[in-house]
C-alpha cells in the first residue's frame, strides 16, 4: 500500500459526558491516565469542575485535565477552551502544593481563548436582569467569551506576546463593554490598563507552559503516542445538541473534541460515553424524570449532588434511557462507563426511563426544544433493588445479582458494552468488564 493512503494510527479515545454533565468523568480520566500518553481537555472553562479522590484525598480540577496525577502523563489544555487566568494560576499552584510536578507537562494552546473581567461581568449581570427566565449558568464568564469568540471580538493567549495589540484590542472592546456596563447596568467602567498589566503578569506566569498544541498532538500522534480527550459538561448540555437555551456555550460531544484539539477524526479509535446510573441536572431547563420528593432528596443526599464549581444542589431523578440513546446516537458511542452505582445500594427498588408519553402519544425521539420536552411524561420501568454494597467487588460476578441485572438491562437496552462501573467514588472501588 502507498504510504500516502494508509490509514493513520487510531490512537486518540474520547470520553464524553451523555446526560447533564457532573456523571463522574473526573473519576474515569483518572484511571484511565494511567494508560496514555497525553490527556486533552477540548472545550469549556472554569465553569466545570472533575471532582478525583486518591490516596485520601479530594481535588477538584476545572481547567487542568484530571491526567495530571501521573506522573508521566503530558496534559495539554486545548484551543476550544476558554481559560480564566486566575483560575488557571490557583489551580497549578494546587497541583504543585500536592506534590505535582507541572513543568514540561503541562501544555497550553497559544489560539485558547482568554476570559476577561467584562465577561464575568456581564455573564452575573445578565443572569440577574432575567430573573425567573435565566439559564442558570456559573456567572464564570463562560458564554460572554465564547460570544466574543465568534463575534470575531476574543482576546486570545497569543495576543498577549504583543501587549500594544492587546491594549488596543481591549479599548475596541470596553468601548462597547463599558457603554453596556455604565448605562444600562450602572456600574463603574473597567480601566484598561489595569486589564493589561494583570494578563501582562498573567503571560509571564504562563508563558513556560504555551504552545502550538495542534501540532503538538499531531506530532505527537504520528510518533505512535495514545492521546485521551476529556471533555466538559455533558451532551444534553451541547449548543448545537442540547436543551436549547438551557445549555452551556460550547460542544462537549465527540464532535468538539476534534475541533477544540485539532486533531483529526480519522485519528479517534475510541468513543466512551459515561453516564450516572441515575441523572442530575445543574441550573434550570427541563428534565423529564426528576423527582422531587423524598426519593430525589435522598439520591441527592446520599450521591453528595452538589455542584463542584459552585455548590449549588443538583435536581435528581431516574436514568433516562431515551436521552441516553439520544446521546450515544450523536456521538458514536462505542462503549459505556456507569457511575455512582453505590448511590442506589440502599433503594428498595429502581426505576429506569424506558420512553415518554405527549399527548397521550409516544415521541419518536428525544425532543430538545424545551417546550416539548417540559411536556413529556416518563413511563418506568421497575427493577429489585440489591439492598448491600458492591464497594468491594472487583469482577461483575462479585457484584449482587439485582445489581449485576440493573446492568445488564442497561447493556441490552442501549447496545453498546459497559466495560467500567464505578461501585464507590476511590480509584479501586471500580469494576472492569
Amino acid at each position: 500500500m502507498n504510504q500516502s493512503t494508509q490509514p493513520s494510527l487510531r490512537n486518540a479515545t474520547i470520553l464524553v459526558g451523555m446526560q447533564f454533565g457532573d456523571e463522574g468523568k473526573g473519576k474515569l480520566v483518572d484511571y484511565l491516565s494511567e494508560k496514555y500518553d497525553i490527556v486533552v481537555r477540548y472545550q469549556g472553562g472554569a465553569n466545570a469542575g472533575h471532582t478525583i479522590c486518591f490516596e485520601d484525598k479530594t481535588v477538584v480540577l476545572h481547567l487542568i485535565p484530571s491526567g495530571i496525577f501521573h506522573e508521566n502523563c503530558s496534559c495539554v489544555i486545548g484551543n476550544g477552551v476558554v481559560i480564566d487566568p486566575d483560575a488557571l494560576l490557583k489551580e497549578i499552584e494546587t497541583v504543585k502544593e500536592l506534590g505535582y510536578d507541572v513543568d514540561g507537562r503541562l501544555y497550553i494552546s497559544h489560539n485558547a481563548h482568554l476570559i476577561m473581567p467584562y465577561h464575568k461581568f456581564l455573564d452575573s449581570a445578565s443572569e440577574e436582569l432575567q430573573g425567573e427566565k435565566k439559564i442558570g449558568t456559573t456567572g464564570r464568564g463562560i458564554g460572554p467569551s465564547y460570544m466574543d469568540k465568534f463575534a470575531r471580538k476574543g482576546i486570545r493567549i497569543v495576543d498577549l506576546l504583543k501587549p500594544e495589540i492587546l491594549e488596543e484590542k481591549l479599548r475596541q472592546n470596553l468601548e462597547y463593554k463599558n457603554t453596556l456596563i455604565k448605562q444600562v447596568y450602572k456600574k463603574d467602567e473597567l480601566d484598561v490598563e489595569e486589564i493589561v498589566r494583570h494578563y501582562t503578569d498573567f503571560d509571564r506566569s504562563i508563558d513556560q507552559y504555551i504552545t502550538n498544541t495542534q501540532t503538538y498532538l499531531n506530532d505527537q500522534l504520528k510518533h505512535g503516542k495514545s492521546v485521551l480527550l476529556e471533555g466538559a459538561q455533558g451532551s444534553l448540555l451541547d449548543v448545537d445538541h442540547g436543551t436549547y437555551p438551557f445549555v452551556t456555550s460550547s460542544n462537549p460531544t465527540s464532535g468538539g473534541a476534534c475541533t477544540g484539539s485539532g486533531i483529526a477524526p480519522n485519528h479517534i479509535g475510541k468513543i466512551i460515553g459515561i453516564c450516572k446510573a441515575y441523572m442530575t441536572r445543574v441550573g434550570n431547563g427541563p428534565f423529564p424524570t426528576e423527582l422531587q420528593d423524598e426519593t430525589g432528596a435522598e439520591i441527592a443526599r446520599i450521591g453528595h449532588e452538589f455542584g463542584a464549581t459552585t455548590g449549588r444542589p443538583r435536581r435528581c431523578g431516574w436514568l433516562d434511557l431515551v436521552a441516553l440513546k439520544y446521546s450515544m446516537a450523536i456521538n458514536g458511542i462505542t462503549e459505556l462507563a456507569i457511575t455512582k452505582l453505590d448511590v442506589l445500594d440502599t433503594f428498595q427498588e429502581v426505576k429506569v426511563c424506558t420512553g415518554y408519553t405527549l399527548n397521550g402519544k409516544a415521541p419518536k425521539d428525544f425532543p430538545t426544544d424545551c417546550d416539548t420536552l417540559e411536556r413529556t411524561v416518563p413511563v418506568y420501568k421497575s427493577f429489585n433493588g440489591w439492598k448491600t454494597s458492591n464497594s468491594e467487588a472487583k469482577q461483575f460476578q462479585d457484584m449482587h445479582p439485582n445489581a449485576q441485572a440493573y446492568i445488564n438491562y442497561l447493556e441490552d437496552e442501549l447496545e453498546v458494552p459497559i466495560t467500567f462501573i464505578s461501585v464507590g467514588p476511590k480509584r479501586d472501588q471500580t469494576v472492569f468488564r
